[in-house]
């Protein structure tokens, strides 16, 4: 899973919405590019887009100025001194800054004069117009704090691993960024209350965690002065002030007087904003349901469904096609189990299989720090391993380094999925794989070498890293990022990993088709819980018969598709169009396909929503067709 920040805009990956696009299609040409690729004259296009990729550049600069945050994830230290904008005002703002870009892009530039690559960004510039559109009538239905997400865990997160400090004035932008931390907090908290007085509010498991997180943030010094440990942020700020005074930065006065401001932003700002929160979350507890329920039981919810369905698969796919589809896909890979069990000598149903792999020691580490050390240095020796394959199958290769880490404590739970945090375009910053290790017990040993792949390489981190690498596109394509084409990606190189010679060990390839089998699970469970009336135990249930996950993360993958409904169907709606776009290619070029040049072709146009994608693949297509195989490609359903 790939962690964004918690919703801003349209373009906040999982916390936002988007539009069917089929409308857009024939609004904006969508196949243009392959009946008329020659239809202007090359040193034309190439200087019409140029000048496209020039304006789109300065306008995705307007937007970033909006959000000194996302400008600080991309490794610049503009506004280092502050915090975004948290408030409905505030992305109603960025909704019209938008609206006025698309206006002045239709303009200014004629489509039928631009490059290929050029059309593919005019038309995903539009693209996300009608994706923020499509969110406004549902700005209060996304939920501002979870398990999952929230600003009270994504500030000190942002702060403690994404704001580096290497002067004093970073220090002192540092101490700003904490005071106004406090703002940003008490905006969300007031769009929470807002939803809640409209009837719209996350489980209350949801609220339980988040008063957990918020509490730990503020425990310890210099919040509880007797403490015998100190608080994330504090330990954090400390650290730094420390390193700038070892490397000769600063003297011991100035370092005092740093501690002194940054202990008075953390009790006189944040603390309060902090408590605030928690109390409302504990005044506000009564009115949450015990028993979890979807989508659908929200003011206007089944809309919100549909909606978040459109959004995070980048389809028009309804909620009874993507349950047809996960329960089809149950079978047919529950098939490929047996086979396994076949060839283990396993004798029992897939279920007596399951239950094996879930509940026998050797499939576990030890449940102490000697555990995680050895879960972090497997994990590091399958992603290096995978490293030495790259260059058969990629022609594109990422230069960012990637750290593997556990997450920080007062982020910490059990169960909970790992997840991967960009670098910076420069390597300045490496990309981050991070593990949740407070419970050992549901990190099953067969499962980490398909979630290195997905998260790491070929995943997660190569197509981030590859992306941000790329100067010749426009910014927004390679920082902007959509769930159905990065998760799918990253399920895809699950998949690829297994043609590229991983997965050696028998029940670590168990562990690759149970991965496999866990997102089809997710397509029946998701569209059970928030369009067809399932219960959370019901869902628990199918997941425990169809997985061989530990419980303890099953019970927290369920919460997490609660709290964001829609998003579990990215992963193989994805997965499916990029292994369906690979058969085309592959059928249409015959011995002139190419999987390194199919793979850059993916991975070199930035996260693009599916059917930009195949627009995309479909141009790479009719470049790489044989004088001798005229026409253009067949299209995918």
């Amino acid at each position: 899973m790939k962690v964004t920040a918690p919703a801003r805009s349209a373009d906040a990956g999982a916390k936002v919405a988007i539009c069917r696009w089929k409308a857009l299609v024939l609004v904006f040409g969508l196949w243009l590019p392959l009946l008329n690729a020659r239809a202007t004259e090359p040193a034309t296009a190439a200087a019409e887009t140029a000048r496209l990729n020039s304006w789109l550049n300065a306008s995705y600069e307007e937007e970033l100025r909006q959000s000194p945050m996302q400008l600080t994830s991309l490794g610049r230290k503009t506004g280092y001194a502050e915090i975004d904008d948290f408030s409905e005002a505030g992305e109603l703002a960025e909704y019209r800054l938008l609206e006025q870009s698309v206006a002045e892009l239709r303009r200014t530039f004629d489509y039928e004069k631009l490059t290929p690559e050029g059309r593919i960004s005019y038309d995903f510039w539009i693209y996300r117009l009608q994706v923020f559109k499509e969110r406004l009538p549902f700005l209060r239905h996304h939920y501002q704090f979870t398990s999952e997400w929230g600003v009270h865990s994504y500030l000190p997160e942002f702060l403690i691993n994404l704001h580096s400090v290497d002067t004093e004035q970073e220090m002192v932008d540092y101490i700003a960024r904490v005071r106004a931390s406090a703002r940003a907090l008490r905006q969300s908290l007031q769009r929470a209350q807002v939803a809640a007085a409209e009837g719209i509010r996350p489980p209350r498991f949801a609220y339980e965690s988040v008063i957990d997180v918020a509490g730990k943030v503020i425990t310890g010094v210099p919040f509880n002065a007797d403490s015998n440990t100190d608080a994330p942020l504090w330990a954090d700020a400390n650290s730094k002030i420390t390193s700038l005074l070892t490397r000769g930065l600063i003297n011991a006065t100035t370092a005092q007087t740093l501690r002194k401001q940054t202990r008075a932003a953390l009790n006189e700002s944040l603390l309060p904003a902090y408590r605030e929160l928690i109390a409302w979350l504990q005044r506000d507890l009564p009115n949450t349901n015990v028993t979890a329920q979807g989508a659908t039981s929200l003011p206007n919810g089944k809309a919100f469904y549909d909606y978040c369905l459109a959004y995070y698969t980048t389809t028009d796919m309804s909620a009874t096609e993507i349950h047809a589809l996960g329960l089809a896909e149950v079978a047919r890979i529950r098939g490929e189990v047996q086979q396994i069990m076949k060839s283990l000598g396993f004798e029992g149903t897939v279920k007596d299989f399951f239950r094996f792999i879930r509940t026998d020691q050797q499939f576990y580490f030890g449940n102490d720090d000697t555990g995680r050390e050895a879960y972090i240095e497997q994990s590091r020796q399958f992603i290096n391993g995978m490293k030495a394959r790259l260059p058969e199958y990629f022609g594109i290769l990422p230069n960012a380094e990637l750290v593997v880490k556990r997450v920080e404590p007062f982020m910490e739970q059990d169960g909970m999925s790992p997840f991967y945090q960009d670098g910076t375009a420069d390597a300045t910053r490496p990309g981050t794989y991070y593990l949740h290790l407070s419970d050992m017990s549901a990190l099953n040993r067969t499962d980490l070498e398909t979630t290195a792949y997905h998260e790491a390489i070929p995943g997660h981190h190569m197509q981030s890293a590859i992306a941000l690498e790329q100067r010749e596109l426009p910014l927004f394509r390679s920082d902007i990022w959509y769930s159905a084409y990065g998760e799918g990606w990253a399920l895809y190189a699950e998949y690829l990993a297994r043609e590229m010679g991983a997965f050696s060990d028998p029940y670590n390839d168990v562990g690759r088709l149970n991965g496999e089998l866990f997102r089809a699970v997710r397509l029946v469970v998701d569209t059970g819980l928030h369009a067809l009336g399932w219960s959370e135990q019901e869902a628990v249930d199918y997941m425990l018969a169809n997985t061989a996950m530990p419980e303890v993360y099953i019970r927290a993958e369920i919460r997490r598709y609660l709290s964001d409904p829609g998003q579990a169907t990215s992963y193989k709606v994805g997965m499916l169009k990029l292994l369906a776009l690979r058969e085309q290619a592959n059928s249409a070029l015959g011995d002139s396909f190419d999987i390194r040049g199919f793979h850059d072709a993916v991975l070199g146009g930035g996260s693009l929503p599916l059917p930009i994608l195949e627009q995309r693949i479909n141009i790479w297509i009719s470049n790489q067709r044989p004088a001798n195989l005229p026409g253009p490609p067949p299209s995918v359903d």
